[in-house]
């Protein structure tokens, strides 16, 4: 167990929202909507008078999160050795390039390439510019 929660391995700490913020209160209330029982789509519907950008940024970052659980899971059984090629079936190959160290689509062992996507995307949203995290404070923290 002490190697799914290897964060030099595989497991990724949460990315967590603010507690006061804007994003903050529509994660809270993503999470109640789902973990609810609620209808699927009504869930995931920008909720009246909220930013679009923020409400996909909670979502983003909640599905990086579930990912990474389930990842942390599988992980153990899909080393090197049984698993030498990121593959989506027979038919497909998937390839990294990241234009730095691969600057080429370059073949790698699936879990070298999940390694090295779960670091881009972690980079992507812990990336200011493309996911802020102080869009503002909510308004009952302001009054």
């Amino acid at each position: 167990l002490r190697q799914v929660f290897n964060k030099d391995k595989t497991f990724r700490p949460k990315r967590k929202f603010e507690p006061g913020t804007q994003r903050f209160e529509l994660h809270k209330r993503a999470q109640a909507t789902l973990l609810s029982g609620l209808d699927l789509k009504a869930a995931v519907q920008l909720p009246s008078g909220e930013d679009q950008n923020d409400w996909v940024a909670v979502h983003v970052v909640d599905f990086f999160n579930r990912i990474n659980l389930v990842y942390g899971i599988i992980c153990e059984f899909c080393t090197e050795k049984t698993c030498p090629v990121m593959s989506g079936g027979p038919k497909y190959e998937y390839r990294w390039q990241d234009d730095l160290k691969y600057k080429k689509p370059t073949a790698l062992p699936a879990p070298q390439y999940m390694n090295l996507l779960m670091d881009w995307i972690e980079a992507q949203i812990n990336n200011e510019k493309i996911f802020p995290t102080k869009v503002g404070k909510c308004e009952e923290d302001v009054l």
